[in-house]
């Protein structure tokens, strides 16, 4: 489990608190308020490799016990475009080809998305909250395919399932649906004239996800989405997130429902997490990665009729080749760059597939474990690493792509702030580096690391490097009739195979 940093706002404190109870890893750092040291340990336990909340049980769920239910209160919002600037959540990506910054709003142009900002007012147990929800869609609005990713906003202030398949969402039309459930002191420190009426009660997280989920598919005037077509929508998130809606499907999804009684989120997909998920009426697709199971600690759950739990070999904790937080490398070791979004994304399609057409997904290996220390690199050894490792030091197991089954690198799991730290990290660092935090380990720490494979190894898988991208191009087509890669992703991966040199 990672350690989360404390938000020192009171009302965030409590709310985060919560989070943390079902929090399997705790993930990225907090919006920093000004003068203030954002990084306190709030999490369970340390920064690596420990078991937290429900991760790690074993054995199928527990029935369900019968649960009254009841229709969920409908909120009020209200568009929000002043005073001040908006605050912008979606992190800044990387053009990794190009070694370049490229703020949200170029990343909105190129697909055509806008981002829009409402104010959320209604009660939960007794007590008015005022939150925030931010969607993200196509400006046409012809171009939004009826398919909604909500998640809650990550205490560092993205929303990162949808920053990491953003290709795939934007691309596809989803509607990116950013729900605030606590109220982070420096959402009001960055804009107090704009954010200072906002207030969460302790434990509202799951009334408004509720109550937002039920404004959205309701009919009412002051609906966000008012006029267009929602089909499906899916509750989701990363790490923190993730602990959110994990609370929110345990505890919450079988009693507040709509009008109708019928469910207000169609499927659940944590990611960068474990969790027991409990018997539920809608499907789940739970995504660990290595970061979840090298110590040994991950899911053992089975996959039933409407659960999947999904390992991608390669994978981190968080996507570091978009992320632009890890420009320049604050590691100790070359930080990955493999494409999390790419591989997330095939789980995103299945799951909509799955609610939105009812076609079931695949079962698939989970990652394969080898408690021989004798097996592994000294590196994997020293980190306790207990993830199988095959010949050139990628994980077994799992569900495959090309980058592990064409390598040229090996991924592996956690990395390490650099020794001393680098004097210029990314202003996402910078602005964390205050009363001895350490921003850079613990991000880090949420990494994988890559290791290039030798010459020597290259030239024996390869007669040279059009050769390389040739297996590259044969293997992706391979895995997309299998259904396990995405078309939309196709040239990048080839353009990246063309660059390599040996």
């Amino acid at each position: 489990m990672t350690a989360m940093n404390r938000l020192t706002g009171k009302t965030a404190l409590a709310v985060l608190v919560v989070a943390i109870s079902v929090v399997t890893v705790l993930g990225q750092l907090p919006i920093p308020v000004p003068g203030q040291n954002p990084a306190q340990g709030g999490g369970q336990g340390g920064a690596q490799g420990q078991r937290g909340g429900r991760g790690g049980q074993r054995g199928a769920p527990a029935p369900a016990e019968p649960v009254k239910q009841m229709a969920a209160p409908i909120p009020t919002a209200v568009e929000v475009t002043g005073p001040g600037p908006f605050f912008e959540t979606f992190m800044d990506d990387h053009d990794d080809a190009k070694d370049v910054q490229i703020p949200a709003k170029d990343v909105y142009a190129r697909f055509n998305y806008e981002a829009k900002e409402y104010f959320i007012s209604g009660t939960s147990n007794g007590q008015p909250y005022k939150t925030r929800i931010v969607v993200r869609k196509p400006k046409d609005n012809s171009k939004f395919n009826g398919l909604i990713l909500a998640e809650s906003m990550h205490p560092s202030g993205n929303p990162w399932v949808f920053h990491f398949t953003q290709t795939y969402a934007m691309t596809t039309g989803v509607l990116g649906l950013e729900i605030l459930t606590s109220a982070p002191a420096g959402l009001a420190a960055a804009n107090e004239a704009r954010y200072k009426d906002l207030a969460v009660p302790n434990g509202a997280a799951n009334d408004i996800l509720a109550q937002v989920g039920a404004l959205i598919k309701s009919n009412r005037k002051d609906n966000p989405l008012n006029g267009l077509a929602v089909r499906k929508m899916i509750l989701t998130g990363s790490s923190a997130s993730a602990g959110v809606a994990q609370a929110y499907l345990t505890n919450a999804h079988m009693a507040q429902r709509l009008a109708d009684l019928k469910p207000i989120y169609d499927a659940f997909m944590p990611t960068s997490a474990n969790g027991q998920i409990p018997v539920l009426d809608v499907p789940t697709i739970l995504v660990p990665t290595m970061r979840e199971t090298f110590s040994g600690t991950g899911t053992t759950q089975k996959d039933n009729d409407k659960l999947r739990v999904y390992e991608f070999a390669g994978m981190a904790h968080i996507d570091s080749r978009v992320a632009g937080g890890y420009y320049p490398d604050p590691c100790k070791y070359p930080i990955s760059r493999y494409p999390m979004g790419a591989e997330m994304s095939v789980a995103l399609d299945k799951l909509f597939a799955w609610v939105d057409k009812g076609i079931a997904p695949p079962h698939a290996d989970r990652f394969y474990v080898d408690f021989n220390p004798d097996n592994k690199p000294v590196l994997d050894r020293d980190k306790g690493s207990l993830l199988a490792l095959d010949e050139f030091g990628n994980v077994k197991g799992g569900i495959r792509n090309t980058y592990v089954d064409v390598p040229v690198k090996s991924f592996h799991t956690p990395n390490d702030g650099a020794e001393p730290r680098i004097p210029k990290p990314n202003h996402f660092i910078e602005a964390r580096r205050v009363n001895g935090a350490d921003p850079d380990g613990q991000l880090c720490g949420l990494g994988n690391f890559e290791t290039a494979l030798s010459k020597e190894q290259l030239k024996k898988l390869y007669r040279n490097p059009k050769d390389y991208a040739n297996k590259v191009a044969q293997r992706y087509d391979e895995l997309v009739k299998e259904g396990w890669a995405l078309p939309v992703y196709r040239e990048m991966v080839l353009a990246e195979a063309a660059k390599v040199t040996f």
